[in-house]
């Protein structure tokens, strides 16, 4: 079960405040379960910080995987640190499988998000599993996971975290989108970093789909097929989180309590409920690029592809979407968590408090090493 990597030498504190190139494994699973995604990237911090992707993949989850995880948020604490147990080692075996392709390559740390079970910052609590100290020594390997719940502590959201990333890996870009279960941009505003989630996107759209057998609508050729519902529209614009100030973050919790009740209670075809939630999606986000006079973006996640989506966007806002490389569209969240854990090693803020509200930036997470699973915090 370990991953045996011959020339990997554990890190410590000396070497790596002297240490300017890192390889590490950045490791994230979406709230939309699309897959894990897990990108091996070279770092290197000079003038400014650099990175080149050596490999990139997503893991499917398993049937059973994908129930355990949609229906998580439901257990009892007991269950859930059964699966939190059980996740951890599946979560191990998916990352060994990909690490073993560079035995001979140095991997200085895996730096994994884990899976979100819930995200409820107002009452102080997040859970992402997969994050046990025991997952060093599964894979015997340096990790550092756990990023969110010392910004919770802080008094932070705890969310978004890739702002940091936006700023040190993207500074090319006047503001970044991502476009996954939820929708969330960061970008400069009097000399901070602004941040926070504008809507939920494929969370809500992946959910009805699955009704008709589809596990996503495809560059949105099923909302194609729907008509807007403007009473429905009309409804979803006016919840309160749209016009509360940032910083602000959603979870799943707040779909399942605020989304699915009023979509449902239209009794409306897929097709229509679709048509309507991408039309809500866009305004959303058109919304917030107007407002805040944004040019010059970069989109990334899986909502990228689709299309029918993006062209409303595009159209509501009144600027052409220029679309990064696949690559980083399908792996920025997962090359960004692996940024995450080597600012984390070098105790750099990896945490921004102009993001998440925290009473100061910090640097966030968990590390841990193999066999005696010493936490270095």
């Amino acid at each position: 079960m370990h991953s045996k990597n011959k020339k990997n030498k554990l890190l410590n504190k000396t070497s790596i405040s002297n240490k300017s190139i890192f390889y590490v494994v950045g490791v994230m699973s979406g709230t939309s379960l699309d897959g894990i995604d897990l990108c091996y990237v070279r770092f290197e911090q000079a003038e400014s910080w650099k990175f080149k992707i050596i490999d990139a993949k997503t893991v499917g989850y398993p049937k059973e995987w994908q129930e355990l995880l949609q229906n998580a948020i439901s257990y009892s604490s007991s269950k859930l640190a059964q699966i939190n147990k059980d996740y951890t080692y599946f979560l191990s075996k998916v990352i060994s499988d990909f690490v073993k392709q560079y035995p001979e390559t140095t991997i200085d740390a895996i730096c994994s998000h884990g899976h979100t079970i819930y995200h409820q910052p107002n009452l102080g609590r997040t859970l992402q599993i997969g994050n046990l100290p025991i997952l060093s020594n599964y894979l015997n390997q340096m990790v550092v996971c756990d990023f969110r719940t010392q910004d919770i502590r802080l008094g932070g959201q705890g969310a978004p975290l890739v702002p940091i990333g936006d700023v040190l890996l993207f500074p090319q870009y006047d503001y970044c989108i991502n476009l996954g279960g939820f929708a969330n941009i960061s970008y400069r505003k009097n000399l901070e970093r602004i941040a926070f989630d504008i809507c939920p996107v494929n969370i809500i759209m992946n959910h009805y789909t699955k009704t008709i057998g589809l596990p996503y609508d495809s560059e949105g050729n099923v909302a194609l097929k729907g008509t807007i519902c403007f009473p429905l529209l009309d409804e979803l614009n006016s919840l309160n989180f749209y016009a509360s100030p940032y910083p602000k973050s959603l979870g799943l919790e707040w779909v399942q309590e605020n989304i699915y009740p009023i979509i449902d209670s239209y009794e409306l075809s897929v097709y229509c409920i679709l048509r309507t939630v991408v039309e809500h999606c866009a305004f959303q986000i058109s919304n917030v690029i107007k407002g805040s006079n944004l040019k010059n973006g970069l989109f990334t996640g899986g909502g990228v592809y689709n299309t029918f989506l993006i062209n409303r966007i595009q159209s509501l806002s009144n600027q052409e979407i220029l679309k990064a490389s696949a690559e980083i569209i399908e792996f920025k969240e997962a090359l960004i968590f692996g940024f995450l854990g080597v600012l984390k090693l070098k105790e750099i803020p990896n945490c921004l408090s102009s993001v998440t509200g925290a009473s100061y930036d910090h640097a966030s997470g968990c590390v841990y090493f193999p066999k005696n699973n010493i936490n270095s915090t």
